[in-house]
């Protein structure tokens, strides 16, 4: 019999990984406790509260769907849903199912160790906790690694520094302020519009523009949102078939951008424009993200788009993007973002014609100018993907450490483990489909993947579970294969780690499609779960996994690729 201190499985993080991973594991008869820093459940929705910060997903396709009773009984208020509510959702998601109890908060893991003898991982925290269990799951996010930027002086500032992933929980009043912004991406384009309501000058200070669509939002009448739950089993469907996991995307117009006449052309994308948010645009076209054409037919549409809703014709320019493709960094969605810079009270720089110098106590020094503040908001992104990993000291097999074995990037099976960790499992790690997906589908699906392996484990008493280590090459050129025929490969983003110094140029996210994994990761399963050894014996795997990718590709694209 275990102690209050062994588990079949130690799971560090509470947000939506953590919480059905937890609910999964205890339905199938496996003692679990779940670690988290927070104090409470909810993940990237615990701690990013800034100001306008909702999810670019559904609310309808951004949530569970392993329990129908739950679909039906949630009411989302919004298309988008803002912060407060998602955490509200997966509070309750919380509650209904009794998960807090398996749940430690306020507690942070240091330590993750593998003993070879006992076959069991040892993990221990900040608060001098230790624990034994056969297998630790890792459900930390690909976005919860807040990157606080080095910038020359950020200590010397005066007044108050706020970071857009880890929010005052009171909320902040800029009334009466003058505020720096430092970073245009998401968080920048949802907090900006409401930032500027209150604050007396608002100073927006842009390295990078993004492509921004309008999300569209609106509240949602009552006989939508029922018809959309009658429909939930169609929805949820459709989902496991989009390259993206969304069910509620518009379909991919038939002719490759590059086919169409321009009349065709400028009104499909106005009926996308008008849907607004992903939904309108993730795949739009079958050659949107593999051809530089027709990404640039797409952008022009865009340009012209930015230059309508922003009137000053200097200021415009400047937030058009370029030197990147569209789709090739993470697509934002907005609520009066661009309109933001027609108000008096808002002033854009350009920090690639007059760069940060430093952050003085009264403001940010550019090459030719100090911008007075009260207040700066660092809306500078994550180190994503392997962030939170790197923060734990992850030992396996010969006392490696995880991040010794990644330095120069992230060598993973499938996303899922990394050879010489066994029993470790990354819930969407990098090299699985993750944050080029809606989120929530993904989760599910490794979660119910890790689930079926720990379950065929326990039936066969085995003890150790772990990718082979020539697997982990095959799928990384696979995953490189897949991005390098998209425009993906050449953007400085996130996705490559690029805005991180120091951090290896990678494609992290596999680019081949949920479908396509998904398919992947159910033939290795039903192959005896080739690709992995048991207990120390496996057989390799003689899958042609760019097949999987290359059948799921429109037939058209697929003509247009051969001819050129």
């Amino acid at each position: 019999m275990m102690s209050d201190r062994e588990y079949d499985a130690i799971i560090v993080g509470a947000g939506f990984a953590g919480l059905y991973m937890l609910h999964k594991l205890r339905g199938l008869g496996f003692t679990a406790r779940v670690i988290e820093a927070a104090d409470d459940v909810g993940g990237t929705w615990y701690w990013n509260r800034y100001p306008g910060a909702r999810c670019d997903i559904e609310s309808f396709d951004y949530s569970y769907s392993f329990d129908e009773d739950l679909q039906q009984e949630w009411e989302w208020s919004e298309r988008y849903a803002p912060q407060p509510e998602i955490l509200r959702y997966l509070q309750h998601v919380a509650e209904r199912f009794d998960l807090r109890r398996d749940i430690q908060f306020e507690t942070r893991v240091e330590r993750a160790s593998w003993n070879d003898d006992t076959k069991r991982w040892t993990i221990t925290t900040d608060a001098g906790d230790s624990f034994s269990a056969q297998y630790c799951i890792m459900g930390t996010g690909c976005l919860s690694s807040f990157n606080r930027p080095d910038i020359a002086g950020l200590d010397d500032f005066a007044g108050r520094v706020y970071l857009t992933g880890h929010w005052p929980h009171e909320g902040v009043d800029f009334t009466g302020q003058r505020v720096a912004v430092i970073g245009t991406g998401s968080s920048a384009v949802q907090s900006t519009p409401i930032i500027a309501e209150q604050a007396d000058q608002l100073t927006i200070f842009q390295r990078t523009p993004n492509y921004v669509v309008p999300a569209h939002n609106y509240e949602v009448p009552a006989e939508e949102a029922q018809a959309i739950k009658q429909s939930y089993a169609e929805l949820r469907a459709t989902a496991q078939e989009s390259s993206v996991g969304s069910g509620r995307t518009l379909p991919r117009t038939p002719v490759l951008a590059t086919k169409l006449d321009e009349d065709t052309f400028q009104a499909d994308m106005e009926r996308r424009w008008a849907v607004g948010g992903l939904v309108g645009f993730v795949g739009a076209y079958a050659d949107l993200i593999m051809d530089p054409a027709a990404a640039q037919r797409v952008e022009a549409f865009f340009a012209d788009k930015i230059r309508e809703r922003v009137k000053d014709p200097e200021t415009a320019e400047k937030l058009i993007p370029s030197g990147h493709h569209i789709m090739s960094k993470r697509l934002c969605v907005d609520t009066g973002y661009y309109e933001n810079f027609n108000r008096d009270n808002v002033e854009l720089v350009d920090l690639k014609a007059t760069p940060i110098d430093r952050i003085e106590a009264g403001g940010v020094r550019t090459s030719e100018h100090l911008y007075e503040a009260d207040a700066l908001v660092l809306a500078t992104g994550f180190d994503a993907m392997t962030g939170a990993l790197d923060k734990i000291e992850i030992r396996g097999k010969g006392n490696q450490t995880l991040a010794e074995k990644w330095e120069s990037g992230p060598i993973t099976f499938l996303g899922l483990m990394s050879a010489g960790y066994p029993n470790l499992f990354l819930v969407t790690g990098p090299g699985s489909p993750s944050v080029l997906t809606n989120m929530v589908s993904s989760i599910e699906q490794h979660v119910d993947y890790i689930a079926g392996i720990m379950s065929m484990m326990r039936e066969r008493g085995a003890q150790e579970f772990e990718p082979l280590p020539a697997s982990e090459p095959a799928w990384i050129t696979h995953n490189n294969t897949a991005a390098e025929m998209t425009t993906y490969m050449q953007a400085n983003s996130w996705y490559m780690g690029a805005n991180i110094p120091g951090k290896p140029s990678i494609f992290m996210p596999y680019i081949g499609g949920f479908p396509a994994y998904r398919n992947i990761c159910d033939e290795i399963a039903d192959k005896g779960y080739c690709g992995f050894a048991i207990d120390g014996e496996g057989q390799p795997c003689d899958i042609d996994l760019d097949d999987h990718m290359m059948r799921l590709m429109p037939e058209e694209l697929i003509e247009a690729m051969e001819a050129a």
